[in-house]
């Protein structure tokens, strides 16, 4: 067996962070967290903080503020993963740096890389407007830097989290699927992409220490999990054995209501329109040159499809 990398994750207490974290633990990776002091005896993270101590994680004390702890904790591992949430995007400038001062990521070894915080659509491919355009371009910022200081990488474009959009059929403001009615952004045709966090851990670990993701883009998008807005309500009828009424937002008036909304839901209105009006997690081909499929690198990985996911709503 070979030995495998040892990761460290930034941000790892999040939303999607502590699905990567658990995932490394579990597949035997040496697996670090740089955490703050504060977040440790921090009441809210304790069950997060808990079950990683049963996982075997190693605590690091640290901070994405704190340059030397940063060389530090990065001098003890293969794999920096950052899973920072959207306010902290532009500040991975600074795990740029102290990769840089650390030395020791570099690209005489498959192993090395750094996975910035992406876990959404493929920031290079989207047509969004503000202010999700400017999120995006924070991302596409911090990819830039990473290339042009020639550290390995791995983009992981992990496209949409089905707790936050499949579990509510896409709707705002609720936490399950609609009985009666249902709202659809623009025509309902294009397609979008849905994966659970689990497998979105799973095939991002997977990727980590492999040859082949190796300065690419991952992509996550498994046949059973691309869909329109229209077949996805279809599929829901189906299961439910009744049709729902459906209201469908004009893309023209989803421009107003973003302009109209105050942050965050300006964020959620221009995502939306970004994946469902634009449809910019499919509208383009996965060239060898930049990209590489999850479902098709990692056959091994039974996926939960949508079919499947919608079947646990019911």
């Amino acid at each position: 067996m070979a030995e495998k990398s040892k990761n460290l994750f930034i941000g790892g207490t999040g939303y999607i962070g502590k699905y990567l974290v658990e995932a490394s633990a579990q597949s035997g990776h040496p697996t670090f967290l740089l955490v703050r002091e504060s977040t440790l005896s921090n009441p809210e993270k304790s069950t997060v903080i808990g079950k990683f101590k049963t996982l075997g994680v190693r605590f690091l004390t640290g901070d994405l503020y704190d340059h030397e702890s940063l060389v530090k904790a990065i001098r003890q591992v293969d794999v920096v993963i950052s899973t920072v949430g959207y306010a902290q995007l532009l500040d991975q400038v600074r795990i740029i740096s102290a990769i840089k001062e650390a030395g020791n990521i570099k690209v005489d070894h498959h192993y090395h890389r750094f996975l910035p915080s992406e876990f959404g659509s493929d920031v290079d491919h989207v047509n969004a407007v503000e202010p999700a355009k400017t999120a995006f371009a924070s991302k596409a910022k911090v990819r830039r830097a990473i290339e042009s200081e020639g550290i390995p990488f791995t983009y992981v474009s992990s496209n949409l989290f089905n707790g936050i959009f499949l579990a509510t059929l896409t709707q705002l403001g609720t936490t399950a699927p609609p009985r009666d009615k249902v709202v659809i952004f623009g025509d309902g045709n294009p397609k979008a992409i849905f994966n659970t966090e689990e497998e979105i851990a799973t095939y991002t670990i997977k990727a980590v220490d492999d040859p082949r993701t190796l300065n690419k883009i991952l992509y996550v998008r498994p046949p059973g999990n691309t869909i329109s807005l229209n077949d996805l309500v279809s599929m829901w009828e189906k299961k439910i054995g009744h049709t729902l009424e459906r209201v469908y937002i004009s893309e023209e008036q989803l421009l107003k209501n973003i302009q109209e909304s105050a942050t965050p839901m300006g964020v959620v209105l221009s995502i939306r329109h970004s994946v469902f009006v634009k449809g910019d997690q499919t509208n383009f081909e996965i060239e060898p040159s930049f990209g590489v499929e999850a479902s098709e690198l990692y056959p091994e990985v039974k996926y939960t499809t949508v079919d499947e996911y919608l079947n646990k709503l019911v």
